[in-house]
């Protein structure tokens, strides 16, 4: 908590997670309060801190959940309580954002607060459509509108005559419900029906979709398309060179909606691997790490240490429970002495490398062979003392089988896997309600828990089209027999 509160009206950017400003997110990670709004990406409310309070304070077509009045009053309250407060908005605070208003509340309360600028949907959206607002060739200018006020008032804020002569691009904001009013407007005041238009939906993200057409023609278009908000639309003949830039939809798994069930602290790397790749992306937890239920046994392991031989770890969550420990413990890493390491896959190799350990034999699979095939490549496994480090509930062939090949054997637990229920993201609600092209599974546990919590036979057969991915040969053993 801070010792005098702030308020930070933070920017989320346009969609794109990876678009937030450092600054913003150094101010998620210490935030006691954030308050966010609809068009925030989820994920990034998992940068806060565990013990930060979250506040939904989105509006969407007329549905506000929590009143501007009562917002603004909630933002003094948090900060006068001594809270580090992040206010989370789409885009930018001060674009069509009511950001101003809210610091003029902060202003009028004597609360200090800072503005973090985000980038907007206005310049955004389209770079991610292949539409540059400006171009040498098309124009100098651009003019960004908002489309909430009715185009058909008497006394409309908008001059549609000067808009309507200018030769600039034109930028709508908030515009889906009244394009055809727009359309009519601009129009009617003497711009070229056959002026290019595309309206850009969730610009940014996995889901982006585009729809093209004239002022003469995109009403209908959008009719018939069923599109909806959130959307950008450009209008201009920028919009011509969409064919040739548009370089975000032709990455190879646009278009793919992909659910990762990884923990939160292991998704993320994967999640970004496809993320590059144009995937969109339901992080849905099935499970957490929490400790072993109990402990004697890593804690006699730990103090016994010199009488093994090998260390074996099976997953990246293994490394980082059993060194958590070891560090509780000691205070010097040469205190692990001549032990020589056996990682189950790539993962569990870099996770044990980011320790600057040497990886001395590292199996490819998760089966009692080719863990002693790897560790037979270094040294016979006769008479060796191993220390199996993996969860608290695991697949018991794998010490009894190397047990029967000679070694001496420990299998301690040094962490447990729990369900996870929390759906902060509403990732899962989503996944519930929209379905997925793939869902990953990296471990047996996490399809039970996956099973446990969605049904899974029943959720394929909501979304048939629905494939599955596996990581290892006891996940899909575990997906085979649901």
């Amino acid at each position: 908590m801070s010792a005098k509160g702030v308020v930070y009206l933070v920017g989320a950017g346009p969609g794109d997670a990876g678009l937030l400003t450092l600054r913003g997110a150094e101010l998620l990670r210490r935030a006691d309060v954030v308050v966010y709004d609809a068009l925030v990406n989820p994920d990034l409310l998992q940068l806060a801190p565990g013990t930060a309070e979250f506040i939904y304070g989105g509006k969407r077509a007329k549905a506000h959940a929590i009143p501007q009045e009562d917002l603004n009053k909630l933002l003094v309250t948090k900060a006068k309580a001594g809270k580090c407060v992040v206010r989370l908005k789409g885009g930018d605070p001060y674009v069509f954002g009511r950001g101003g208003e809210e610091a003029e509340e902060l202003v009028a309360a004597g609360v200090a607060f800072e503005v973090v600028p985000g980038i907007s949907s206005v310049v955004a959206a389209g770079n991610y459509a292949g539409i540059p607002i400006t171009h040498r060739d098309y124009c100098s200018s651009f003019t960004v509108l908002t489309g909430h006020e009715d185009p058909t008032k008497e006394a409309s804020n908008l001059d549609w005559a000067r808009l309507a002569k200018d030769s600039g691009t034109k930028v709508v904001l908030m515009g889906v419900e009244r394009i055809r009013e727009i359309a009519a407007q601009l129009v009617a005041n003497g711009t070229d029906a056959r002026t290019p238009v595309a309206m850009i939906r969730w610009g940014t993200t996995g889901r982006q979709q585009v729809i093209e057409g004239t002022l003469a023609t995109i009403a209908d278009i959008a009719e018939k398309a069923n599109f909806a908000a959130p959307a950008v639309t450009i209008i201009g003949g920028v919009v011509s060179l969409r064919k040739k830039l548009n370089w975000f939809e032709r990455r190879p798994l646009f278009g793919q909606r992909v659910v990762v069930t990884r923990t939160r602290e292991q998704a993320s790397q994967l999640s970004s691997r496809l993320i590059e790749r144009g995937a969109e992306v339901l992080e849905v937890p099935t499970i957490k790490i929490v400790p072993p239920s109990d402990r004697q046994s890593l804690v006699e392991a730990l103090a016994g240490l010199g009488e093994y031989d090998w260390l074996v770890f099976t997953s990246p969550n293994g490394v980082t429970a059993f060194f958590d420990y070891f560090f509780k413990a000691h205070n010097d890493l040469r205190d692990i002495g001549n032990l020589r390491f056996s990682a189950v896959g790539p993962a569990t190799a870099a996770k044990l490398r980011e320790l600057h350990l040497h990886v001395d034999a590292m199996p490819e699979q998760y089966v009692a062979k080719a863990v002693a095939k790897a560790i037979t490549d270094c040294e016979s496994v006769e008479n060796l003392r191993l220390l199996l480090l993996r969860a608290e509930v695991a697949n018991p062939d794998l010490p009894k089988q190397l047990a029967e090949m000679g070694a001496i054997v420990d299998d301690v637990a040094v962490y447990r896997t729990v369900p996870e229920t929390e759906d902060l993201t509403g990732s899962a609600a989503r996944l519930e309600e929209e379905g997925a092209d793939w869902i990953t599974f990296a471990s047996s546990s996490a399809v039970e828990n996956f099973h446990a919590r969605f049904d899974l036979p029943k959720h394929l057969s909501k979304f048939p089209k629905t494939r599955l991915l596996s990581i290892g040969p006891e996940t899909s053993k575990a997906l085979t027999v649901l």
